[in-house]
């Protein structure tokens, strides 16, 4: 491991005004989403909609780099040209989820663990061989009635230490997500004291492997109320208590936060994530470090909407993705508006 070169590369990742897409959907996760969309669920479809994203003219513009998923590391485009090339000639860094999904969790009815650490590291050197520049652990927390539990957070914390210990010692900068969920009808003030206690366990966790915190990049939900809580608030609410939630439970030596999507629309996300940066750019004068985004559906779903498994429509769905990057890349400098939703594409891509 070294950590200079660990935390150069976590800078280039969050420290640029850019962020990251995440195109890291497993294989039946994109198949649902084609489905729901009518496109055929074929190697081949998802092949080449990923050669959409990943040959977007101009993507470096305003992304960092691209999580990529294990089936997508190993394509090319149709001219033979891998992704990950694709992806670097771009100034695009490529990552990769090693994960190998959320399981039951024994003895704890409703809640889950990540799995994916028998047999990692040999496959973190592969990945680093083949091009990552570093990787992506996604844990899940959801909130009901008694839940989380300590034995789920606990679990999940241990994992994502281990995880991200793991992946420091193979070259490759850890993405770290506990990702609180979304579902259910809780309030902004219950995400808010579950979010705090996930965090503050993770990071006890990461302090007890040995983790470089200068080399690596939290990627955590923002404070929001359920999807279904009746009591929603305002875009200012939501960026205020996840201001002060990062700020009393990650250490400012993280490289920085990339803010994941979760349920929230494309439009939603680029607004909350707008209202945690004053006019004038990064880092906001309230954090320690720079706050982006790593959005996967907040920035695809424009994008495939416009494709609809169609070569006739790359162009527009990747005018739909650079739209997108292009509101989020205004975010992170205050300066996105409701304006920026009346570029022609979108009317295009409905």
């Amino acid at each position: 491991m070294n950590a200079a070169t660990l935390a150069a590369t976590a800078q280039r990742l969050v420290g640029c005004g850019k962020g990251l897409l995440a195109m890291d959907e497993s294989t039946g996760t994109c198949n649902r989403r084609f489905a729901a969309a009518g496109i055929a669920q074929t190697e081949e479809a998802r092949r080449a909609y990923r050669e959409l994203l990943v040959t977007a003219p101009g993507l470096g513009a305003h992304v960092s780099g691209a999580i990529l998923y294990d089936e997508t590391i190993r394509q090319s485009d149709r001219m033979g040209v891998r992704f990950v090339d694709r992806l670097l000639a771009a100034g695009v860094i490529p990552g990769i989820k090693v994960d190998l999904g959320a399981k039951d969790l024994a003895l704890h009815p409703g809640e889950r663990v990540t799995e994916g650490l028998d047999g990692l590291r040999g496959r973190l050197e592969e990945y680093a061989r083949m091009g990552a520049g570093f990787a992506k652990w996604r844990a899940v927390i959801g909130i009901g009635d008694g839940l989380p539990s300590a034995a789920c957070i606990g679990a999940n914390a241990h994992s994502l230490a281990r995880y991200a210990a793991m992946s420091q010692e193979a070259g490759l900068v850890p993405i770290v997500e506990p990702e609180v969920l979304m579902e259910g009808r809780h309030t902004l003030r219950r995400c808010s004291e579950v979010t705090h206690e996930v965090l503050r366990i993770v990071f006890a966790a990461l302090e007890a492997q040995g983790v470089v915190l200068e080399g690596m990049v939290l990627k955590p939900n923002m404070l929001v109320p359920a999807l279904d809580c009746t009591e929603q608030g305002g875009v200012k609410a939501v960026a205020d208590a996840t201001l002060a939630c990062m700020r009393q439970t990650v250490p400012a030596a993280v490289a920085g936060i990339a803010f994941l999507s979760g349920g929230q629309s494309a439009v939603l996300a680029s607004a909350r994530l707008n209202a945690m940066h004053p006019s004038g750019g990064l880092p906001p004068s309230r954090s320690p470090w720079p706050l982006v985004f790593s959005f996967g559906r907040a920035l695809q779903q424009p994008a495939l909407q416009a494709w609809m498994g169609q070569d006739a429509n790359v162009a527009v769905a990747q005018r739909a993705l650079l739209h997108r990057a292009a509101c989020n890349g205004a975010a992170l400098r205050g300066a996105y508006t409701a304006l920026m939703e009346r570029e022609p594409v979108l009317q295009m891509a409905s």
